[in-house]
């Protein structure tokens, strides 16, 4: 595999599964941010994120699913006097404690992919104003506090 073959399916990787932005991807191989960009748009990096992180999120409620079927058929076995299967009842006790870690996880995998992003006038917003609009830079207000 070429080295360009290598560093396309690497940043894909990146992106895909560890959630890393484009800048990031960029910094981390050392290549051009507009190489990463153009390779995301041609590779539909953002669908195969999304189907990723649907797959993930969708596997609790499949667990949960499988737990309510296993559930049920102990059930209509207990309910007309059948012995338990132990391998089934074994089976079922040991998933039920699985969910909400898998939940938990699944949380934080989509907390992940969702960037906050700040409201109202941040201090760095203030001093980018500051400094662009009205003029004054960092400098100017420590020379001005000095002298009260």
């Amino acid at each position: 595999m070429n080295n360009k073959k290598y560093l396309f399916n690497e940043a894909e990787r990146l992106f895909t599964y560890e959630f890393l932005t484009v800048d990031e991807i960029a910094e981390r191989l050392h290549i051009n941010r507009k190489t990463v960009m153009s390779w995301k748009e041609q590779g539909n990096w953002d669908i195969k994120r999304r189907d990723y992180l649907k797959s993930k999120q969708c596997f609790h409620e499949e667990l949960y699913e499988f737990a309510r079927k296993l559930m049920k058929d102990i059930s209509s076995d207990l309910d007309s006097g059948e012995k338990v299967d132990p391998g089934r009842m074994y089976a079922f006790c040991r998933i039920i404690p699985m969910f909400t870690k898998v939940k938990d996880y699944e949380d934080i995998i989509a907390k992940k992919d969702k960037k906050e992003t700040p409201r109202g006038l941040t201090p760095e917003l203030i001093a980018q104003i500051e400094e662009e609009v009205l003029g004054i830079t960092q400098n100017d207000n420590e020379d001005i506090s000095e002298t009260k």
